[in-house]
């Protein structure tokens, strides 16, 4: 069984990701924040469509963008 299966909110979540990556989390948000944050970043659904297009994840990027 995948994930996604497991996971009552995936199909919903999926109508509202926004990172272009092509990933096993995408669609499971709770994986998604705790990978993230394992490596001090943050998911691509924190920055615009733009941003998110640099693939750049870092907290560092995001508060750049926002000041």
């Amino acid at each position: 069984m995948k994930k996604k299966d497991q996971c009552p909110r995936s199909k919903i979540n999926e109508q509202y990701c926004t990172c272009t990556y092509n990933c096993d989390k995408h669609g499971i948000c709770c994986e998604c924040l705790h990978y993230h944050r394992q490596r001090g970043e943050l998911p691509g659904c924190y920055f615009t469509k733009e941003e998110e297009k640099t693939y750049n994840r870092s907290v560092e990027f995001f508060i750049q963008r926002r000041s």
